[in-house]
């Protein structure tokens, strides 16, 4: 029997006009041992390239960015957070730009409902460190709180500096803001804020890793669950087609470019070593993969994608 085309095309689900200047929402779900990690993308900003590495010639930024055929002038930059599921106790590491990110950032809420959460079942935020487009997410310009159940871990080292009020007034007027937009977020809720020390358990199965120089108080996480480890590594690099390949290079984000460096390489080394699965806040999505030796660098080998979990 032969249907009408008319009637077979009521039999179909309606679906929703297609956004041609848009992708599919990004999360993309994998599994850590028996815990299920959810990588949520905030969408990207861009920047010139000219000056965002300060000790490589631009000729060899501009050679490495060709190797990885990607634009010469230019550098687009993704922002992944992490939600860990444990048995339906949420933790979210970071918080993405907020409303006050790029006109190309931003897409972080839409994202996280599409993967099928509400923000007010989150139950612990951890920060990584204070630069905004890490903790912007917690508070909205407007003042409201992002996550009003959820308890906010953050690294002692980085509340003692950035909280300091000497340190922001001897801070050079380029930073001034970075210090204002640190008590802006965190200013309402500064005595419910729960610090946490260096090579500490955070929250079960996510350990707090040192891993000073991008910031005073940067940190990484060890998750771990049976035999699944993850090795969560923050902004130890930025974009991993730069500063994977050449581990020496220093971001201009990287407040301590010597100790940044020395950081970087000691973490890249160790999840070569170790066959580390690691996530990457900078990465492209979905920002997951492995590092493998490559000459006197490394390179970052992403995840093959995955449609079952």
């Amino acid at each position: 029997m032969t249907i009408p085309a008319s009637a077979s095309a009521q039999t179909l689900p309606a679906t929703s006009p297609v956004e041609p200047d848009r992708q599919a929402p990004g999360f993309y779900r994998y599994k850590v041992g028996d815990l299920l990690i959810t990588a949520v993308n905030d969408g990207v900003g861009r920047r010139p390239i000219d000056g965002f590495i300060r000790n490589a010639e631009l000729d060899d930024v501009q050679g490495a960015l060709d190797a990885a055929f990607l634009p010469r002038d230019n550098i687009t930059i993704p922002f992944t957070t992490l939600v860990i599921d444990r048995g339906g106790k949420l933790t979210l590491i970071d918080t993405g730009n907020g409303d006050s990110g790029a006109p190309t950032s931003g897409l972080w809420m839409a994202n996280f409902r599409a993967a099928g959460f509400d923000p007010a079942a989150v139950e612990t935020v951890v920060i990584s460190h204070f630069h905004g487009d890490h903790i912007n997410g917690l508070r909205l310009k407007d003042g409201t709180a992002v996550f009003p159940s959820a308890e906010v871990l953050v690294p002692e080292a980085e509340w003692a500096f950035w909280m300091d009020d000497a340190k922001m007034a001897a801070a050079p007027d380029g930073m001034k803001g970075a210090f204002q937009n640190v008590r802006r977020v965190f200013g309402p809720i500064a005595g419910d804020v729960k610090q946490f020390k260096a090579d500490s358990e955070v929250v079960p199965n996510v350990t707090a890793v040192a891993a000073y120089g991008h910031t005073p108080g940067h940190t990484v996480f060890a998750v771990t669950a049976g035999e699944g480890r993850l090795m969560v590594m923050s902004d130890t690099t930025n974009h991993p087609a730069l500063f994977v390949r050449n581990p020496e290079w220093q971001a201009i984000f990287d407040m301590d470019g010597d100790m940044a460096r020395e950081t970087r390489k000691r973490l890249l080394d160790m999840a070569a070593s170790e066959k580390m699965q690691v996530a990457f806040y900078h990465a492209p999505f979905p920002a997951t993969g492995h590092i493998a030796r490559d000459g006197d660098g490394f390179a970052f080998v992403p995840v093959a994608w995955s449609p079952i979990i």
